[in-house]
């Protein structure tokens, strides 16, 4: 109901502007037919306010920017850089610092477009239009206008408010963007009932929607946020934009990251201190700890693999306008969907004929002309006299046209102008072999009485030669008998419209009769006498692909729930052949949404996938309601009225073709397609996204760990020795090397793994928990035993090279130390090549995913050693990172320690994979697990 300011029922309650009668309407209103004066318009704009949507005043761009500063991953990062700076090493610092510029940017200019939303509602209020004032039209501007102002309005008009039908003429209101309606709103001036939802008060029509024929005159009955326009707007402002679980676990492993550093840089601080380090030496040790320790790299990982899953996306038909969103796809347990046009055609299809000879079917969907007339199943040879009869008369009492694409684009391509509905008609008539345009050349039109909604039927004169005229009547069953013979069947026909209707059918009724004389129609004409020719039954079908798509979201543990402003039986029927729905458990309509208390509607969530008649709060309440059971929810629309569910649910995702501009800025997701078997392909693809994330982990911090604890060894065990007179510790590793290790070799390596296909059976296990953590056991497991490995193996040969060199330190002759640090830092680089062969799958083995699955693994290989090699013999890269040249069994050496990786984990996903096997369960290192109803 509508809540204007000052014009409520009594005791404060909303008017039902739709229930009354226009006389009440205007009475209540204070206004009159002929409209309101200047001075009665003037004194209530200042009290109402001008019809706009004003959107709260947004956070300022400091704000914005602050808010992608301040969390513990970046200040990390920053921290990082300022040490690397304090170190030094200027170029190292300043990339890291690249690193953190980079992500603040991109959650700035992400959070920055989401906020246009709101604003993007003001773009459907007409600028102008024309009113009645001081008993003349005028044109005025939209904002200017107030409760009780009478309007005019026709064909191709935006209307300017909420208003109330005084006078309409064959009208009809284009309402998809507010009610879900798949075709467009028949609207009547007559009251309906009060409890009537959104759709089905015809009396009314709203704000920023559209006239497609007709004219009406109307009276305001609310503006501004007043308005469902209004009213949606604030149910914007009042959605939560939620983080991502990635967002969220970054977060948390941002935090464990610097509580550990910290920690450990203390605890390393003083051991150095008793051991005997000067002051200075034992900072500067807990500093490059902290370099050592920071995977600087990570964030351009994430963001590069994220980037790479938009671009994959982008080649299925799904634009990804919020980064995050990429992975939260994988983690979706609950799509909640619109049915027009994402999980049907949108394309009003004809599929059941009825006559008083019988039953028939006509096969083909979509808009073009191909299809068989079946009879028992078994196709007819041609189509019986009754059928032509039935279909002719569906093309002569038309108002629509059909035009055949070009041969090159195929009969798929052709197009239809009109009513859906009407089109439907010429479709199924082409299919049975009857041209529409020589069915009306033959017969040509010599009057009609057009469709209006209050009549509920059309009616059209036509010549069937120099004497015979044939009058046909079209529209909605129960009108159509009530002007048919009197020996009709009425019972019968009326049971054949339930049984249509129950299988999701929209039903017309056609009848004819001979009018001999006739040269024009009038009303009389058309109120008896008619013989019923038969039955219509037409539906939007599914789309194959969804079918398709349905099931294998359930295979993949994801439950679909239909959510749409169209009729319940028509939802259930489509959800029935789409197997969304389920007749042990009925669908719901927006009436019983509303009484529902908050406990109710938990309970109905988890037990019903079919909602039908919803309005824009039903669709916010209830995926709240899902997400407070701990789901991860994807939700598709493509009207203003979805916009407000978009940006609640943990992924919106807006339709690129019949969207309206305010759904596509509330998503996070947009479907250049309209398919919903897309939106599987994205789930599959952010699930690819996520496994890579896991990989990259699981590559880049076991190094991490290694060269800290490479550090830590060196600090509680390596001697103190002098070195120009000064006594200064061993170190295995310098930090500029450690820096190497860190910036150039982990991030050369771990970026092929963004850019891994899709584990095997990916769509074949539920989602991940939505809590589960990103450093969950199998990575702190793996991090270990490949940093003990790493470590144990570097800090040997550094030893063993050091040891053999004489083992002492001589600022003249620093060689033997370069060259012992070269041989750590080239034992670290051979682990690393070895393990990211291990990390490319994490359950299989390399069999699974073939040699050359993954080409840019080679091209991270081949540019590592060409770095390496300058690293180790390259003046300018000696000089900055003191290194040394090693000889060819130094290297061989270095490679044979690092190969040790390779039995070691080999053996370990052996064991991993066994266990998993003898449980019953395939091993799942996400910790995904399936979420209650």
């Amino acid at each position: 109901m509508q809540e204007q300011p000052g014009n409520q029922g009594g005791k404060g309650r909303p008017v039902a502007w739709h229930a009354l009668p226009p006389e009440a309407v205007l009475e209540q209103l204070g206004s009159t037919a002929t409209g309101l004066t200047e001075a009665a318009a003037v004194e209530r704009l200042t009290r109402h306010g001008p019809n706009v949507l004003e959107r709260e005043q947004g956070d300022s761009a400091w704000k914005l920017l602050w808010r992608q500063i301040n969390s513990p991953l970046i200040w990390v990062l920053i921290a990082s850089a300022a040490l690397a700076i304090l170190l030094g090493k200027v170029t190292d610092g300043l990339v890291v610092a690249a690193v953190v510029v980079l992500n603040t940017l991109i959650g700035f200019v992400q959070e920055y477009r989401a906020g246009k939303a709101i604003e993007a509602l003001g773009h459907m209020v007409p600028e102008s239009t024309t009113v009645m004032r001081d008993g003349r039209a005028v044109d005025l501007p939209a904002s200017r206008l107030v409760p009780g102002d009478v309007v005019r309005l026709a064909s191709g008009d935006r209307v300017p408010a909420d208003v109330r039908l005084l006078h309409a003429r064959n009208l009809q209101v284009e309402e998809a963007a507010l009610t879900g309606e798949s075709v467009p709103s028949s609207k009547r001036v007559a009251a309906v009932a009060g409890d009537a939802e959104l759709g089905d008060r015809a009396s009314l029509a709203f704000g920023g929607t559209l006239v497609t024929s007709g004219t009406t005159t109307a009276v305001v009955v609310a503006t501004g946020r007043a308005t469902e326009l209004g009213r949606i707007s604030h149910l914007m402002e009042q959605a939560t934009d939620l983080s991502t679980p990635l967002t969220q676990e970054l977060a948390r492993l941002g935090r464990i990251i610097t509580v550990g550093i910290v920690i450990l840089s203390a605890v390393l601080l003083g051991v150095g201190l008793v051991r005997g380090y000067a002051f200075s030496d034992a900072v500067m040790v807990a500093v490059t700890l902290a370099v050592a320790a920071i995977p600087e790299g990570l964030p351009a990982i994430v963001t590069i693999a994220l980037a790479i899953g938009v671009q994959r996306m982008a080649a299925r038909r799904a634009v990804i306008r919020k980064l995050p969103a990429v992975e939260t796809l994988g983690s979706t347990t609950v799509i909640c969907t619109d049915k027009t046009g994402t999980l049907t055609r949108n394309e009003m299809t004809v599929r059941a004929l009825w006559t008083p000879d019988g039953r028939y079917e006509l096969t083909g969907v979509g808009h073009a002309p191909d299809g068989q007339l079946l009879w028992g199943g078994k196709p007819t040879d041609a189509p019986p006299e009754d059928v032509v009869s039935l279909l002719r008369a569906g093309v002569l009492c038309n108002e629509a046209s059909l035009l055949a694409g070009s041969a090159r684009a195929g009969s798929e391509r052709w197009r239809m102008t009109g009513d859906p509905t009407e089109g439907a008609l010429l479709i199924a008539a082409e299919k049975v072999g009857l041209g529409v345009a020589d069915v009306r050349a033959r017969r040509p039109r010599l009057d009609a009485i057009p469709f209006e909604s209050e009549q509920q039927f059309m009616a059209t004169l036509h010549a069937d030669g120099p004497e015979r005229r044939d009058l046909f009547l079209k529209g909605a069953p129960e009108v159509v008998l009530r002007r048919c013979a009197p020996e009709t069947d009425a019972d019968a026909v009326l049971a054949e419209v339930e049984r249509m209707a129950r299988q999701g059918m929209r039903v017309l009724a056609v009848a004819r009769k001979d009018a001999p004389r006739a040269t024009s129609l009038q009303a009389q004409d058309v109120e008896d006498g008619f013989t019923l020719l038969g039955l219509e039954g037409m539906v939007d079908p599914p789309r194959e692909e969804a079918v398709a798509a349905v099931k294998g979201c359930h295979v993949a543990g994801i439950r679909v729930k239909m959510m749409t402003g169209d009729h319940l039986a028509t939802a259930e029927a489509i959800g029935l052949q789409l197997g969304i729905h389920s007749p042990e458990r009925p669908g719901l309509t927006g009436a019983r949404l509303s009484e529902l208390d908050d406990a109710a509607l938990t309970q109905a969530v988890a037990d019903t996938n079919v909602f039908a008649r919803v309005a824009p709060e039903h669709k916010l309440r209830l995926v709240r309601a899902l997400q407070a059971k701990g789901h991860v929810v994807a939700m598709t629309g493509d009207g203003v009225n979805d916009a407000p569910a978009l940006k609640q649910a943990n992924i919106g995702v807006a339709m690129g073709i019949t969207g309206t501009a305010v759904s596509r800025e509330a998503a996070d997701l947009v479907l250049t397609d309209d398919n919903f078997a897309t939106i599987v392909s994205a789930v599959e693809e952010g699930r690819r996204v996520y496994d890579n994330l896991i990989k990259s982990l699981a590559f880049v911090l076991p190094t991490n760990l290694g060269l800290a604890l490479i550090l830590m060894a060196a600090v509680a065990f390596f001697p103190i020795q002098e070195a120009g007179g000064v006594h200064a510790p061993l170190m295995a590793m310098r930090p500029t090397q450690l820096l190497w290790i860190n910036l150039v070799a982990t991030v050369t390596l771990a970026l092929p793994l963004a850019f891994e296909a899709r584990e095997l059976h990916v769509m074949s296990r539920p989602p991940r928990a939505p809590d589960a953590p990103v450093l969950n056991r199998f990575v702190v497991m793996r991090t270990g035993l490949v940093a003990l490995l790493m470590a144990a193996g570097a800090i040997g040969l550094f030893l063993w090279e050091f040891l053999r060199q004489g083992g002492t330190r001589d600022a003249a002759n620093p060689l033997p130390l370069a060259e012992a640090q070269t041989m750590a830092v080239n034992t670290v680089i051979s682990f690393q090549i070895f393990y990211l062969w291990l990390c490319r799958t994490l359950m299989g083995s390399m069999r699974e995913v073939g040699l050359w699955g993954n080409r840019t693994v080679f091209v991270g290989i081949a540019t590592l050693v060409l770095l390496q090699a300058a690293f180790m013999y390259v003046p300018f890269f000696q000089r900055i990172f003191g290194s040394a040249p090693l000889s060819a069994g130094d290297i061989a050496r270095s490679v044979l320690v690092g190969a040790v990786v390779l039995p070691v984990v080999g053996l370990e996903k052996w064991l991993r994979s066994r266990g998993g096997r003898q449980t019953g369960r395939v091993p799942l290192p996400e910790g995904r697990a399936r979420l209650p109803a």
